[in-house]
């Protein structure tokens, strides 16, 4: 180490896979980069406040020793209820470091699922800005298990962290050094196709993501991220990355506006950005010139740029986006923003496993949009280095052993499990559920999970995703995959989305197409013949006749992207 920033057992805590240990590395070996730049306001005006890896460093320590003092204690599990921000960031690593349990819950998910998940979680301790810990206090979250609260209020808290602060020049600092399979975090799902649950995060997988996306994406130290998204900015410091905090609301990535994403990006020459497809379809949208069309799955080859295009993130070396199948008209508006040859990867995971799978836009816009086009799902790319993925035959019971028996052959449709490192094992307190989702695998000791989504694999080795598993439409005559059925007819020109949903009439199966249209679409008369006629010209789609528009189509609240088909089938079965 090259700064006096001392830790207990400092050889095997820097060797260890606490990605704590990573901030430590960071700073030591490039101090005076920025780690973070936070937008504040000064005089009346929006400015990024400049913060370097030391000082990020340094004030993480002081709250390992203050937290400490405030009895935050190695196992403990403590809600973290604090918004993007260098304040964010301390808190992350400070409790890594001590051994805390990080119990992160999106907001978005809503009072009623916020009490339900702290309750599960069964918090020692609750750290959140105010309105967190009025929240708490009004609904009476976690009552039951609460040792400590600790109210995050800028100066104030400082102050408190400060006056705990035991630590002397030349002391050590508590460091914590887990085995990979010690839990470091439980992360909830979202909940938007079923109950959220709390995926149980060990420190090995935190560590094994980090060097995932390191290795997958290529990511160097020094890079700049603009994080639009929370978790992932997390990730940022650990990978040696400036984060620039974007003005946005967090839980509302598509109602962002287009110049606070473009503008950064321009002003600090920023190489990385993971935003949802919500985001990337508004801010793409913004490089189009009055009048023009985004063109047939949003490639126009036939009308010259828009001068507009000029604003866009000229110095960025990738976009990933994820959280939903990202549409191929998305892809090709963003790309307008890019410089030649840059893409824009759509990872493939979820909360309890990511990544899984990698495509690029490339990829997709010269190839694969042609297939998606004719019912064949959506190409999410190949396996990453290091995770195993199988297709299995569809069930909706627990599977109580793993046997190859299960696997399908190439161009069959199936469940998608996967097998790794960075697969989590379990949800907390939920056995019922991680019976579900999980098949334990004797001969390696490890458990296979089930994504809860359908999918097969091509004669390349391409992994193409047709939907989630609980979503498909089961009729007399067949059975209907989403992906597959909405690619077809996502083609339509003056459609934005179409979701397929099952509503049971006469103790009958029907599948009924619900379809989001573009502003100015003809009228839904003749988008419904339309429809149809697009419909018949394939054999899985001729036999769908119900067609309902609907003006706003319900979605996650975390990526604004993943259709609440649920919520659209309940809507539609009023409807006829």
């Amino acid at each position: 180490m090259s700064h006096p920033i001392r830790l207990e057992n400092e050889e095997a805590a820097l060797t260890s896979c606490n990605v704590a240990a990573r901030l430590h590395l960071h700073a030591a070996a490039h101090p005076t980069a920025v780690a973070i730049r936070q937008p504040v306001t000064w005089l009346g005006r929006k400015r990024y406040r400049d913060i370097s890896f030391w000082f990020t460093l340094l004030w993480t320590q002081r709250y390992v020793s203050g937290l400490k003092a405030m009895g935050i204690q190695p196992g403990m599990r403590v809600v973290l209820m604090v918004p993007p921000s260098h304040e964010l960031v301390r808190l992350v690593y400070a409790l890594l470091q001590l051994g805390a349990v990080l119990v992160l819950i999106d907001p978005g998910i809503g009072i009623k699922n916020l009490g339900k998940c702290i309750a599960e979680a069964a918090p020692d301790a609750f750290i959140g800005i105010r309105k967190a810990q009025i929240a708490r206090w009004l609904f009476g979250w976690g009552k039951r298990t609460l040792k400590r609260s600790i109210t995050v209020r800028q100066i104030r808290f400082t102050d408190a962290i400060l006056r705990h602060d035991s630590t002397g020049p030349g002391d050590c600092y508590p460091f914590f050094i887990p085995r990979t399979d010690d839990p470091a975090a439980i992360l909830f799902t979202s909940g938007s196709t079923g109950v959220p649950k709390g995926a149980v995060y060990t420190h090995g997988v935190f560590s094994t993501q980090v060097d995932v996306l390191q290795r997958t994406f290529g990511i160097e130290p020094g890079e700049i991220d603009l994080c639009t998204f929370p978790l992932f900015a997390l990730f940022a410091p650990a990978l040696g990355m400036t984060s620039i905090i974007p003005l946005m609301d967090f839980t509302r990535p598509a109602s962002v506006r287009p110049r606070n994403i473009i503008d950064p990006a321009q002003e600090f020459g920023v190489t990385n950005l993971f935003g949802s497809p919500a985001l990337l379809n508004r801010v793409g949208r913004s490089v189009l010139a009055p009048g023009e069309s985004p063109g047939e799955n949003g490639v126009q080859s036939s009308v010259p740029s828009s001068p507009r295009d000029s604003r866009g993130a000229k110095t960025l070396r990738r976009v990933l986006s994820a959280g939903a199948p990202v549409s191929p008209a998305i892809l090709g508006r963003f790309s307008k923003l890019l410089s030649p040859g840059v893409q824009i990867y759509t990872p493939y995971g979820a909360t309890e496993a990511l990544p899984v799978a990698v495509i690029g836009s490339d990829e997709v816009l010269q190839d694969t949009r042609h297939q998606t086009a004719r019912g064949a799902g959506t190409c999410v790319g190949r396996p990453v280095t290091g995770l195993e993925v199988r297709i299995i035959r569809i069930s909706d019971t627990p599977i109580a052993a793993w046997s190859d028996d299960l696997v399908l052959p190439p161009g069959e449709i199936g469940e998608i499990a996967v097998y790794g490192p960075q697969v989590t094992q379990e949800y907390f307190r939920r056995p019922d559920l991680t019976a579900l989702a999980k098949i334990p695998d004797a001969a390696r000791g490890r458990k296979w999970h089930r994504m809860g989504d359908v999918g097969y694999f091509d004669e390349r080795g391409r992994l193409w995703f047709c939907g989630r598993k609980s979503q498909r439409v089961i009729t007399p005559e067949r059975t209907y995959f989403t992906e597959p059925v909405e690619g077809i007819l996502n083609t339509v020109p003056g459609v934005f989305r179409t979701a397929l949903v099952g509503v049971k009439r006469d103790g009958e199966m029907r599948p009924v197409l619900c379809v989001e249209l573009e502003r100015g679409a003809k009228p839904q008369a003749v988008m419904r013949d339309e429809l149809l006629q697009r419909g018949a010209e394939f054999e899985l789609t001729r036999d769908i006749r119900t067609i309902l528009f609907h003006p706003r189509f319900p979605v996650d609240i975390r990526h604004n992207s993943k259709i609440f088909r649920e919520k659209l089938a309940i809507w539609a079965a009023k409807k006829i």
